[in-house]
């Protein structure tokens, strides 16, 4: 993230005390969660609040549960959630949470109480004008529940708008679930449109097979796109000819993963990404692209579909290549989105139908592929860059225009 952000930071002319206020987070949080287990022991874990920045409004940011989550990790995806917003010109700030355990190895009442002791032990930093968490990896619907009825019960009353990502039942939004890989689907179309491509020829090959991914997948070939390649954690699976998204949707839902999905030959992970396609959509972890396999890849476009797929290292090969790199900032954020869209329902009182979720969506999404297109024109430079300018500006002109309160 900083790699990123001090080339464009340098383009912008940035005067080192709003380099360095920007690079800063606002507040780090480190908390202990003890609960008791089944069998009468008690057992400590470990959790993070991070926010980034607040200029723009109040932080946003998914929380994630991982045994292998750190400090730096939960800092840098809190400053790429400020640059997302600030890119998609929504009034938030940035900010991401954690906390350090195994999902696989605790039942659902020992995940209940670690978010409920989470949220309790931070009930004075979220707030719906101040801090508003979401669902991130290994946390769902039920969690962001949790969170929700744990707060409205310290403040007594019920705050619908304090979480977002929430079932619809307790003020949750149409389009929520498919809202990052509808998302990427539409700056994908547009950056085939900047390439000339239309979306009845394109080859797309999507890694991975979550949320993001089969979502993006299934947009993508109801645009007509064929899709020649598809992963998950089990396996990766290739089809010249296209691979039926609908019945790998159906076998993965009935097995839990695509193993043993026969639409397609089995190849390696990093055959996938290496396939020779129009589109390479990279939604499953960080640093699947590196200055390693860079140079193999053959796609004219990547779109990011997952937080930090591509290393910086692999960047200026990438741009030689003349590959176009929809960023993670702006590919996936869909996502966030429509969590802003879910915030303005719940504190309005009044909920929107899917059509007008979507239509929202899509407009907002263009809106901000043209402006980070116009960016990276401007500087000459990437996608990539062009966005984390136009982020960076627009947050620095803010704090400029705010001021520094002391």
């Amino acid at each position: 993230m900083m790699k990123r952000f001090d080339i464009a930071a340098e383009l912008l002319g940035l005067e080192p005390g709003l380099y360095n206020y920007l690079k800063t987070p606002v507040k780090q949080i480190i908390i202990s969660i003890p609960i008791i287990l089944d069998d009468g022991r008690i057992e400590i874990f470990e959790g993070y609040r991070v926010i980034h920045n607040d200029i723009l409004g109040p932080s946003k940011g998914g929380i994630r549960y991982a045994p292998d989550v750190t400090l730096d990790e939960v800092k840098a995806l809190a400053a790429w959630m400020t640059w997302k917003c600030a890119v998609m010109n929504i009034p938030f700030g940035g900010a991401k949470g954690a906390v350090r355990c195994d999902v696989t190895k605790l039942t659902s009442i020992q995940i209940e109480k670690i978010t409920r002791r989470y949220t309790s032990n931070l009930l004075e930093v979220f707030g719906p004008e101040r801090d508003i968490p979401a669902p991130d990896m290994n946390t769902n619907e039920q969690i962001m529940a949790w969170i929700m009825d744990t707060y409205s019960m310290h403040v007594r009353r019920t705050e619908t708008a304090v979480v977002t990502g929430k079932p619809l039942i307790i003020g949750g939004s149409l389009g929520r679930r498919e809202a990052t890989g509808r998302g990427c689907m539409i700056v994908t179309l547009g950056a085939m449109e900047k390439l000339g491509i239309k979306a009845k020829d394109a080859r797309v090959a999507v890694q991975g097979f979550g949320n993001v991914g089969s979502v993006t997948a299934q947009l993508l070939a109801e645009q007509g796109c064929r899709i020649v390649g598809i992963s998950d954690i089990s396996g990766a699976y290739f089809n010249p000819n296209g691979i039926d998204i609908g019945k790998a949707l159906e076998h993965a839902a009935k097995h839990k993963t695509l193993h043993g999905f026969r639409g397609g030959d089995v190849i390696t992970q990093d055959e996938l990404l290496e396939l020779d396609c129009d589109v390479l959509v990279p939604a499953a972890k960080e640093e699947q692209i590196t200055a390693s396999n860079a140079p193999k890849i053959r796609a004219k476009i990547i779109s990011e579909g997952a937080n930090g797929p591509t290393d910086a290292n692999a960047d200026p090969i990438l741009q030689e290549k003349g590959i176009l790199v929809v960023p993670d900032i702006l590919a996936n954020a869909g996502g966030v989105t429509v969590s802003y869209f879910e915030w303005a329902q719940d504190r309005a009182g009044y909920f929107w139908t899917l059509d007008r979720v979507n239509r929202r969506l899509e407009r907002m999404m263009r809106a901000s592929f043209d402006a980070v297109y116009h960016s990276a024109s401007k500087y000459n430079t990437t996608l990539r860059i062009g966005a984390y300018v136009l982020a960076i500006d627009k947050v620095a002109k803010t704090l400029k225009t705010r001021g520094i309160y002391g």
